[in-house]
């Protein structure tokens, strides 16, 4: 984190870390397989880039897209695929992109909080919202920000994408059912933003 509390220095650390074992992968293995090269790249190169997302999740777009540029790269990896436009290259590989994988990681710390598998207060991140609106029982209260620091803060950015599941995700028992679910919700919303 900088003096300014932005989390440019981690992304660019992390992408800088991410090229650097492309580029390893890239020069080492010649099977150019879609099996050998994207398991390659969700082995060693993709917890790079999301290691502890939920604390520094990039909210600016020039951060979030010199993060999705590394996933960029490693697409075009496989063979046949250099010249499809990266939106083709993620449907044929079935893969997501980052930026909805962070979603996906902060609405399942989410669950882990408000069902006490963490050891931790719910209290100390989320409040309940007791305004009665519409939807499930677990609607959470989104707190008004002026600075950007805290307004893209973990337990204030997932308020409006953990709103919006349906209930038949929020009550779930387990944190595997909860998984499903949401693959489900996310799985249209990650494939209408390529």
């Amino acid at each position: 984190m900088s003096e300014d509390l932005k989390w440019e220095k981690q992304c660019v650390a992390a992408v800088k870390l991410g090229n650097k074992i492309l580029g390893m992968i890239k020069r080492n293995f010649t099977d150019r397989s879609e099996e050998t090269k994207m398991s390659l790249y969700k082995s060693l190169v993709r917890p790079h880039l999301e290691f502890c997302t939920p604390v520094w999740s990039p909210h600016l777009f020039k951060d979030s897209k010199l993060i999705e540029g590394v996933q960029r790269r490693a697409t075009k990896l496989v063979q046949g695929t250099e010249h499809w436009k990266y939106e083709n290259r993620l449907a044929y590989l079935r893969l997501p992109r980052l930026d909805m994988k962070r979603v996906r990681c902060d609405l399942i710390d989410t669950i882990k909080i408000m069902n006490s598998t963490y050891d931790v207060h719910s209290e100390l991140f989320f409040y309940l919202d007791e305004g009665g609106r519409r939807g499930h029982e677990k609607k959470l209260f989104k707190k008004r920000f002026r600075l950007d620091v805290r307004k893209y803060v973990f337990s204030n950015r997932v308020v409006d994408r953990w709103n919006q599941l349906p209930e038949k995700c929020i009550k779930c028992s387990t944190v595997n059912t909860f998984k499903k679910h949401i693959s489900t919700e996310l799985e249209p919303v990650s494939y209408s933003m390529l």
